[in-house]
């Protein structure tokens, strides 16, 4: 991946972007909780009435693959701010999700199952 497409690089970028508009001070964990609900609530909004076969084909009409691509970015960009604010390092917690996931919910074959 090129540097200039790493979560850390696109994080202070988007931090960047927020101070030279002097966005900080609005930039708060709860207010960022809220654009991020507010976005991934918008992303949903475009699968709202769909069929499971027509979501699944969203990304092949153009206009429909835009908005998707725009919310995804929404989404992510409030997420990656919310981290900043808070110090979280977003790829090292999901590293620990994943690993508490995988002790949680071990694969089939290995005398546990989800139920």
């Amino acid at each position: 991946m090129p540097a200039a497409r790493s979560l850390p690089v696109l994080q202070r970028r988007l931090a960047q972007f927020a101070e030279v508009r002097d966005w900080g001070r609005y930039h708060t964990p709860k207010n960022l909780a809220a654009a991020l609900s507010v976005e991934a609530g918008e992303l949903v909004e475009i699968f709202q009435w769909l069929t499971p076969e027509e979501s699944a084909g969203v990304m092949a009409d153009q206009r429909s693959a835009a908005r998707v691509e725009d919310e995804v970015a929404d989404v992510l960009a409030y997420l990656l701010q919310f981290c900043e604010v808070l110090g979280v390092d977003a790829l090292a917690a999901l590293e620990a999700k994943i690993a508490r996931n995988e002790e949680r919910f071990p694969a089939p074959g290995n005398g546990d199952s989800m139920e």
